[in-house]
Parts: C-alpha cells; structure tokens; sequence
C-alpha cells in the first residue's frame, strides 16, 4: 500500500506538472500573436511591390477579365436633322465588347521608393457577349469634319473662307454612314489627310476613331509607388510623364499624384478616406467616395463611387472653376480639348446622366438612369485590390457658334453625344478570387481563432493543474486510511489461521466447517480490492 501511495502521488506531481508547463506555452503562444500580428507581417511582404513578389506580378500583368463595352448613338433622322425641321434622334446600339489587356511594360525599379512602367492597353474583339458586329452600318457624325470646323471657327475671316471652299469642294458631310469598328477604331478622311500633311505636328495619325484615340498610349510613362517607405501607397502613381501634375488643368484640379490608375488602389483604407482614380482617356483624377459595403465572393470591400458633381466645372462648386477654359460649358459636360489634340470633345456621364436639363431635353433618345450609368468601384479595405468596378462615360463634341462655316451650321452652340463606354470588371478569376480569399478573410480568422484558443486553453490548464495540486494531500490522506484498514484486515486474518491450526492438532477439522478456504478467498478478495482502488485513485485524479 506504501508502494501504491507514492505511485499515486509521483503520477499526480507529473501530471500537475505537464499540465501547468502545457498552460504557460499555450499562453505565451497566445500573446506572441498577439504581439507579433503575424499576418500583418506576412500581408506587408505581399502588399509591398518587389520584384518577383505576388502583388507586384499581379500590378505588371493582372490576370483579370477587364472589359471595355462601348455603346453607339445611332442618328435616326440625318436628313430631317440637317433640313433644320426636327432636333436629333438617336438610337443607342451595342454592346460592342473588347478585352483590355492592361499591362506595365519595361518595368525599372527606382532607388527612391517607385517603379517606371510603360502602360499598355490592348483590345481583343469578344463577338460572344456583343450585341452585334464590328461591321454594322450606322449613322454616325464625321469627327474629323467637325473637329475641323470647329478649330477653325475662330480664325480669321480668310481662312475661315479658304477652308469653306475646301469642305464644299470635298463635299464632305456632318453625318456619314460607316461601319461601327471605323467610327471607333478609324476611318479615312479627305481633310485628316490634309491635316496630316500640312500640319503633322497637330495631327500625328492617318485615321481618326474615338477608342483608338482614347487607347493612345505611345510614349507614355507611368511612376509608381512600391510602398517600401509608405505601404499605404503601394501602387500609387508618384507621376505620369514626369509631371505629378496634369498640364492641361490649374491648380488644384491638375493632382495626379497619390491616385491610382484601377490596378490597385490605397492598402488599408480607413471608412472615411477617400480615394483618387485616374485614367488618361478622363483627362483628370477623379475623388472616391465611400457610400456602402459589400461582400464579392467572400471578400469583403467598401463600395465606392465619383464624388458628388465630379463633373461640374464651378457650376455647383466655386472650388471646380479650374476645370473651365475660358468659357464654361453646361452643368455636367467637362471640356476635354485639350487632352484630344485640340478637337471639341467634352466628356459626361452617359445619357447626359447629372447633366443640364436643357442639353438633355436637345437630344432626343437620351434616356438617363442612375443604375445603368453610375460608376461604382467596390475594393478591399486592406490590400486596394479592386473586387468588381464599373466606369461609365460618354464621349460628346461640345461645339460653340459654327454659323461661319460649311455644312455644319445646325451644329452650332450643340452638345452632340458620340459613345459611351463601361470600362468593367465583374470580378475575379476564380483561382486568383480563391487566393485572395485565403489570404484576406480566413488568414484574419484563423488568427484571431488560434490566439483565443492558445488563450483560453492556456488558462484552463493552469486552473486544473491548480485543482490537481490542492486535490494531492487529500488523495495522501485517503491511502494511508485505506493502508490501516488493510493492516487490520490482514491481523484478523492471521488470528483465523492460528485458530485453523489448533482445530486441525485436536482432529476437530470437518467438512462443513472449512475456515482457510473462505479466508484465503478474502484474502484475495482484499488484495483484487487494494489492487483497483490503487487503479482507481491514478484513473480519476
């Protein structure tokens, strides 16, 4: 029974042991996560552009379904139009959808912080989700004609003569009938032609189409941030052409630095930050603001979209006034001139959405919807990985008094839509979406997981190994009561066998009466019992 005690007690001491050293590793455990933030070490080393690193391979070539869906205003009424005996009616057409194939190209890593990449934006025809072909005949207004006139409205009266006689001998038209893939890609004109001979500083190319001159990349250079002394800038641009301005706008609204060209925006972002996009073809950066949350595909994003009245050049606000050449347009039309080689373009929301009543009503076939033609970015909080984005604009020529010049008179004082694009990413690939996933929203989980249950395990090891040392002294108490009562049991045994003896000497021994057998089944009896309940005190405690 001695035996059996100190086997209890080492068996006890050990346990209380084990289990207390499990509870204090447990609990340091618990408190270097919660120290070290282990993901937040790990999310850094993604988020910060490096060659060779997830993020930045992501930023040089996403492999992301980016498509730009461009929709057509077909002219329904040309002939009644130019007679001056109705105002124009449009039909829109499309979706004509490409592929956009964004890519940094040439990629230097600078010592200051940022990267140099030459930006590329290539087209593929996807016929399956258009609404129609490339090879539609619409009628759609002569660019290169307008543009024209209107550059020259305001010279002298002699040219404004010279070129009269060379519209009118040319017998070119203000609304032409072309192929949907001409009007946005080029088409041939008699005086781009002229143009582009006589002026090659001004007009560089040989055909004129709305999306090739908005995809015109050539010689462009982009500066980026990588984040490795500011992470909340990584993929940021620092300046686009060797300017952190744009030149085209006064102060403040020429800021392109710490804007971001939709590759990726801001890593954590606070509820109340507001974002900045730019993108060449809008001329200007553009403000985010956050108006809801979402959750695509089990990553969670704030929803963003353009700040109230983006478009107002200081009709609404004062503060918008930079964005006026000299004379302003309407409430909702930005003048864009300036980024398109001098030709009348204005940009709007499309439909004229947020626009002049007056320009709206001017136009028939404008319908205006705020589901259909609002931008909307939704983008996750940490990392500035867009999730799903919409960017919707449209494309007019905004023209002043044409009265002076041929064949385009019933322009004059007109805002005329051309196109309106949805530059669009409905989400992510599924395996790209699945790695974000894990990295985004279970890595945070699992963490804060593993830190309360190294936490609280911890602790609840430490309380029972308390339990279990105070428990000992009793479980000592109780086997050395139990070692007396088997010494008097093994006493009473040994008086039974002396009295067996004696009976057997005096020949008194019978079969009814067998005193030996039945102790000896006791003493077994006792020695099964001290056996289990030295068993039993090392099972239960």
């Amino acid at each position: 029974q001695e035996l059996c005690s100190v086997q209890v007690r080492t068996f006890e001491n050990f346990r209380v042991y084990t289990t207390t050293v499990c509870g204090l590793c447990a609990i340091i455990l618990g408190s270097i996560i919660v120290a070290v933030d282990p993901y937040q070490i790990v999310f850094k080393m993604k988020v910060i552009f490096s060659e060779g690193s997830e993020t930045f391979l992501m930023w040089e070539k996403p492999e992301v379904d980016l498509l730009l869906k461009v929709y057509l205003f077909n002219i329904t009424n040309k002939d009644a139009f130019l007679k001056g005996t109705e105002k124009l009616k449009v039909q829109e057409v499309g979706p004509y959808v490409y592929k956009e194939s964004m890519a940094h190209e040439n990629v230097t890593f600078n010592e200051n912080g940022t990267i140099t990449a030459i930006p590329v934006h290539p087209l593929t025809w996807v016929p399956e989700l258009s609404n129609g072909t490339e090879d539609d005949i619409l009628v759609l207004p002569n660019i290169a004609l307008l543009s024209f006139a209107q550059v020259m409205s305001t010279s002298s009266m002699l040219t404004r003569l010279g070129v009269n006689v060379l519209i009118r001998q040319t017998q070119t038209k203000p609304l032409v009938s072309m192929t949907a893939k001409e009007f946005m890609f080029g088409y041939k004109s008699t005086l781009l032609t002229l143009g582009n001979k006589l002026m090659p500083s001004w007009i560089s190319f040989g055909k004129l189409g709305l999306i090739d001159r908005m995809y015109d990349f050539d010689g462009d250079i982009s500066t980026t941030f990588s984040g490795t002394t500011d992470i909340h800038m990584s993929g940021l641009l620092d300046n686009y052409n060797s300017l952190n301005y744009l030149p085209q706008w006064e102060a403040p609204c020429n800021n392109v630095s710490g804007a971001s060209d939709g590759t990726k925006f801001n890593s954590l972002i606070s509820k109340d930050q507001d974002l900045l996009f730019f993108r060449k073809s809008l001329c200007r950066s553009m403000s985010l603001v956050r108006v809801g949350e979402e959750v695509v595909k089990g990553i969670h994003g704030y929803k963003y979209e353009f700040k109230n009245n983006s478009m107002d050049n200081g009709f609404v606000d004062p503060n918008n006034k930079c964005f006026c050449h000299k004379k302003c347009l309407p409430k909702g039309i930005l003048d864009v001139h300036e980024c398109y080689y001098g030709f009348p373009i204005a940009l709007s929301y499309p439909h004229f959405y947020e626009v002049d009543e007056e320009v709206q009503n001017s136009i028939e076939g404008m319908t205006p919807n705020e589901d259909l033609h609002k931008t909307f970015f939704i983008i996750n909080e940490e990392s500035g990985l867009p999730l799903n984005l919409s960017v919707r604009m449209q494309i007019n020529m905004a023209f002043t008094d044409l009265s002076t010049m041929a064949n385009v008179q019933r322009f004059s004082n007109m805002i005329l839509p051309m196109l309106w694009t949805d530059i669009s990413m409905p989400g992510l690939p599924a395996g790209m979406n699945t790695k974000f996933y894990i990295y985004l929203t279970l890595g945070p989980i699992l963490q804060v997981l593993a830190t309360y249950l190294f936490l609280v395990g911890g602790v609840a090891f430490i309380l029972l190994s308390l339990a279990s040392a105070l428990l000992i002294p009793k479980i000592n108490l109780i086997s050395s009561n139990r070692g007396n009562t088997n010494n008097g049991n093994a006493n009473l045994r040994n008086a039974h066998n002396e009295d067996w003896a004696v009976d057997m000497s005096t020949g008194l021994a019978s079969n009814k009466k067998r005193h030996p057998p039945s102790l000896s089944k006791k003493n077994s009896t006792s020695k099964e019992m001290d056996l289990y309940y030295c068993s039993l005190l090392a099972v239960t405690k």
